[in-house]
């Protein structure tokens, strides 16, 4: 794959608008294509993976106006008026598969197998139909618990309790949605916090949703639901390259316009401002019952040491490379436990962060669930493999701007896994990619 040479930046100075929520987005269409009138959405995620949930609610006949990207407006059918049968595509997004499936039982009738690509087709759905059988589901799945699923409609359902062997904010979220549609109490109950997106939209759309700690409950059937017009807020995941950035590079002062804060996506901030970075949000609000706001990063603050543990990982899992590149330039030695998953992500992410880091002349010690790096070090050149891993991409890409004299970044053109517009918008704070 091509390199792409990333010259060190001064101070990055500017305003922007970071894509908007992928979580969000698929959210907001599947719960739109079952309200009970129009939902207008501004700034949906225009994506691959989005425009399989389009094209999946546009197959249950659903009709939808507008375009990704900008403004579309979904013409609701009602909780139980999909018309659903024959295959949906759902591309490569396990959200897609997983959440529609907690739809798709509640429906009155009409069969559906629900297939993808060679990646989806390679993804465990076992663990989201076993829940739903659980309930009076009629799913079926390949051998081994794979794509391709058939859901088949008209099944009466029962509220069941499902206590989750592994904290899954997707099994959870089929679950609750096919609690919409079944006859008493559904309580979900967790080992650890996940993402609570689906709860939020639900509530945002007039679901009664109880429960304390990492239980859910949610009494059933629901007669209707109707989510508000909603513009969707930007990914914080997109933001995060630019809030290290900016706090690496002094003089910088960069802000970011209407992200989403959820904490449960949010915890970066919260270790920035342990190391002693200067961040702040201003202009907090809520949309569908998701937190969120502006976010301001300054630079030039003298960073130190951090420990991420267990417990918060969920609320960074993404961002974790970057927290190894700010602990590489703060003062002492930062300590991440409990993120094994990062072994299993599009890369083994402790081994090509690790590889990162030393290709630049930076050193991190993997851990089975973790690493430690101490700093302060310099960056003075070298080369980041990407290695198909669009977050490696942008880790590359910030540690150039902080470097002393350029970064060669292989593969750099995957970012627009996540970010298509990356480099673009880092020129308009200064910089060039």
């Amino acid at each position: 794959m091509a390199a792409v040479r990333i010259d060190p930046a001064g101070a990055l100075r500017g305003t922007l608008r970071v894509p908007p929520d992928k979580s969000l987005t698929h959210r907001a269409l599947l719960l739109g294509a079952v309200s009970d009138g129009p939902v207008r959405v501004a700034r949906p995620l225009e994506s691959a993976d989005t425009a399989a949930t389009l094209g999946a609610i546009q197959s249950c006949a659903v009709r939808v106006d507008g375009d990704l990207g900008d403004e579309i407006v979904i013409h609701g059918v009602g909780l139980r008026g999909l018309r659903a049968s024959g295959r949906i595509d759902c591309g490569n997004s396990g959200t897609l598969m997983r959440l529609i499936m907690g739809i798709l039982v509640g429906q009155r009738s009409g069969t559906v197998v629900l297939d993808g690509d060679a990646s989806l087709s390679r993804r465990p759905m076992a663990r989201v139909a076993d829940p739903l059988r659980a309930a009076g589901a009629a799913i079926s799945t390949a051998p081994g618990g794979l794509p391709p699923v058939e859901v088949t409609a008209g099944m009466p359902l029962a509220g069941t309790v499902h206590d989750l062997p592994v904290a899954s904010a997707q099994v959870k979220s089929a679950a609750l949605l096919a609690g919409l549609f079944a006859e008493g109490e559904t309580v979900v109950s967790e080992p650890a916090p996940s993402r609570d997106h689906t709860e939020r939209m639900l509530a945002a759309a007039g679901v009664s949703l109880t429960g304390e700690g990492l239980t859910r409950r949610l009494t059933g059937p629901v007669d209707g639901i109707q989510l508000p017009d909603l513009e969707v807020p930007g990914d914080f995941s997109s933001a995060a390259p630019f809030l290290a950035a900016g706090a690496l590079i002094p003089g910088s002062e960069i802000t970011l316009q209407g992200v989403n804060l959820n904490p449960a996506r949010a915890g970066l901030l919260e270790v920035m401002r342990r190391m002693g970075a200067d961040v702040e949000v201003a202009s907090p609000r809520r949309v569908a019952g998701e937190p969120c706001g502006d976010i301001v990063v300054r630079g030039g603050a003298e960073l130190v040491a951090a420990s991420v543990e267990a417990q918060e990982v969920p609320s960074l899992i993404d961002e974790l490379p970057l927290v190894a590149l700010l602990g590489a330039h703060a003062q002492g030695v930062t300590v991440v436990t409990g993120a094994a998953e990062l072994r299993v992500k599009e890369t083994d992410r402790i081994a090509t962060t690790s590889a990162a880091l030393e290709g630049i002349g930076l050193r991190l010690a993997g851990r089975p669930d973790g690493f430690t790096v101490e700093g302060p070090g310099t960056i003075t050149g070298g080369r980041v493999d990407a290695a198909g891993d669009h977050r490696l991409a942008m880790l590359g890409a910030v540690a150039a701007l902080a470097s002393g004299t350029g970064v060669a970044v292989e593969d750099f053109a995957c970012v627009a896994v996540s970010y298509p517009g990356f480099a673009r918008d880092l020129a308009t704070l200064g910089a060039a990619a």
